[in-house]
């Protein structure tokens, strides 16, 4: 289990992180008119709400898919809901620094098959690194169909598939971190951990396994993205689809960059920034990228926050029966 003062510092950092969003977002607002904002938003219906959640849970759902299909390959006998359970558990630690927090999903796995965490490391290296390499690819192509100038743009999708790449070659990613550790002297265990971590990657690099997840993580953040044309569209803001893409997958990965967990505070400004330069008005953007917000990302918490007890009760469960077999 968490220790306390860790439990704690994880639940002040989310809970300080949403109210400073949320001032943000209100002190914008109240600068704009409430009249406006407030008329924004009540133009979106219940189900269109429901069409927005829904957008957000598919793609959860099909990176779980991804998930799964990554951790069978590494050969782990899990259940297709084991690992589901595990990956939207994982969802509650979003917001922790880095996302180290989502490592939780290691100690569920090693509770239930007795895997070490240096042995399913590569789950968490490949889920990113797909990740990355569908949005970046999913951007690109957002931004030269729609011909949107983003500054920083070709940048920040070049960025995502280099990582992307050097994450998914074990002999690449195991010299990046010798040198790493030759450059800086400093924390000589944590590189170890990355090059016993890329040694273990090598199943990856073969069998088309990541090029199949990644189209799966494709369709899943494509549907976090045509939701948010489809708020902008209901609220009468006149933006393509392509546009809107790759402003929602920009602001999401030039979040991350920022530093700050679950890129909350960059996202959001980044997005309404580029929503200006194409004419929406502050009244229907800051409304827009509250609620995209929070039907992307803290619903996923929310969700996380939900199965999070069911997979650490499961897997307290398993790990017992494990050794009293």
């Amino acid at each position: 289990m968490p220790k306390p003062a860790t439990a704690w510092r994880d639940r002040a950092i989310m809970l300080g992180l949403l109210a400073l969003v949320v001032v943000g977002l209100i002190g914008a607002a109240a600068a704009t008119g409430w009249d406006e904002t407030l008329a924004q938003i009540r133009k979106l219906s219940v189900w269109q709400v429901s069409a927005l959640l829904g957008l957000s849970l598919a793609n959860y759902v099909l990176r779980g898919v991804r998930w799964h299909l990554f951790a069978r390959h590494l050969g782990l006998d899990l259940s297709f809901f084991d690992n589901l359970r595990h990956f939207l558990g994982g969802f509650a630690m979003t917001v922790t620094p880095g996302r180290v927090g989502e490592l939780v999903r290691m100690r569920w796995i090693k509770r239930e098959t007795g895997w070490a965490m240096d042995r399913t490391a590569p789950l968490v290296l490949v889920d990113r690194a797909s990740d990355l390499a569908a949005m970046a690819i999913l951007m690109g192509a957002a931004l030269l169909s729609s011909g949107t100038t983003i500054t920083g743009g070709p940048f920040v999708t070049a960025l995502a598939l280099v990582a992307a790449f050097v994450v998914t070659r074990p002999r690449l990613l195991a010299a990046t971190a010798t040198w790493g550790h030759r450059a800086t002297g400093k924390t000589p265990r944590v590189f170890a951990r990355v090059r016993r971590a890329a040694r273990s990657l090598d199943p990856f690099s073969r069998g088309g396994v990541l090029f199949a997840g990644s189209v799966f993580a494709l369709f899943g953040w494509l549907a976090e993205g045509i939701a948010f044309y489809l708020l902008l569209d209901w609220m009468g803001a006149d933006v393509s689809v392509a546009t809107a893409i790759a402003i929602f997958l920009f602001s999401t990965l030039a979040g991350g960059l920022t530093g700050a967990p679950g890129g909350v505070g960059g996202a959001e400004a980044a997005m309404i920034a580029l929503l200006a330069l194409e004419g929406v008005p502050l009244t229907m953007s800051v409304p827009a990228t509250a609620i995209i917000r929070l039907t992307t990302l803290w619903f996923a918490i929310a969700i996380g926050v939900l199965v999070f007890p069911l997979a650490e009760r499961k897997s307290l469960k398993v790990s017992d029966d494990l050794e009293n077999a």
